[in-house]
């Protein structure tokens, strides 16, 4: 058997584009701007700072433009800047979900939509969805601000244009209510929720994660990957956020196939369960995911029958 390379990431997706090390020359190749980021680390590899937030805006620029198609890719400064290799396990992982419902084959095409709750300015999810699935995407936030960039990204490329539909949220608490149409069907939904209480926590936990990744206790409380109100803090959290979405799930039970989330902290999957029990689910899986140390988890449901989720597929995604 033969043995996998000592740079891959084995935790990640086995399609995942970001299993080996980055290879910073064929990025600074496609992007530049990158080059005057990345340095020797003190074990003697290439790599950039991630506490510059120039520098990690600049490799996802190449990432994107190498992998994805992308062109054209910027974000206002203070919005959140996504690492992609996770981003793309949560895609991958969705994509997975789907073809149990398709006889082990992942669907394909534009006619499969999927709607992102929370698009953010840098419309990442709409992005790999499309370039490794071809799907089209409906895409929802309550800042004008971050459907302005998105609607810029998508604008300037060919790849992903006429593709995505944003769509403005009006109410913070509406998540599906005023997004899905009445007679409107949508294939899978997914959602990165804003997982801290207030933006006091939200700054506590960035300033941790600092101290532990610097191994230090001197570092400043900032934000350095960006991020606005509704992108990192919510009026009660992720489960606030979460229990909201299965309870509004259940409204449109027959317009979706699949609904899921990213949930970060495995304490609330207990009262997650609880609520979908409650509403009557008939289907609920979750599937862990591995970015290097950090372990995080989809929760996806299902308010239809596995011969109604047949039924789907081969109405919908033949």
């Amino acid at each position: 058997m033969s043995k996998v390379p000592k740079e891959t990431k084995t935790k990640l997706h086995p399609r995942n584009k970001h299993r080996q090390r980055y290879d910073f020359k064929k990025l600074i190749e496609v992007c530049p701007e990158l080059s005057s980021f990345v340095s020797k680390n003190k074990y003697g590899d290439e790599s950039i700072d991630f506490f510059i937030p120039e520098a990690v805006k600049a490799l996802n620029k190449a990432l994107l433009k190498r992998y994805y198609n992308i062109d054209f890719w910027d974000i206002p400064e203070a919005f959140l800047c996504p690492p992609i290799p996770g981003r793309a396990d949560y895609i991958h992982y969705v994509a997975d979900l789907l073809a149990k419902s398709n006889n082990e084959k992942i669907p394909r095409g534009e006619k499969l939509k999927c709607l992102d709750i929370g698009v953010g300015a840098n419309c990442i999810y709409p992005i790999i969805g499309r370039n490794e699935y071809g799907w089209s995407f409906i895409a929802s936030d309550v800042d004008d601000k971050a459907l302005e960039s998105a609607q810029q990204i998508i604008d300037n490329n060919k790849s992903i244009a006429n593709k995505v539909e944003l769509r403005k949220q009006p109410k913070s608490r509406g998540i599906f209510n005023t997004i899905i149409g009445k007679d409107e069907y949508i294939d899978v939904t997914i959602c990165n929720p804003p997982f801290h209480k207030s933006e006091a926590q939200a700054q506590a936990g960035t300033t941790r994660k600092l101290k532990n990744l610097k191994k230090s206790d001197d570092v400043k409380p900032s934000l350095n990957f960006g991020g606005k109100s509704n992108e990192l803090w919510y009026d009660g959290g992720e489960e606030e956020f979460i229990r909201l979405m299965i309870e509004q799930s259940k409204g449109f039970a027959s317009n979706c196939c699949w609904f899921t989330t990213l949930v970060s902290k495995e304490a609330h999957l207990k009262g997650i369960y609880r609520i979908l029990k409650r509403r009557e689910a008939t289907k609920v899986e979750t599937i862990e995911m591995g970015q290097g140390n950090k372990i995080s988890r989809i929760v996806a449901w299902t308010f239809l029958t596995p011969k109604q989720r047949k039924v789907w597929s081969e109405i919908r995604w033949k």
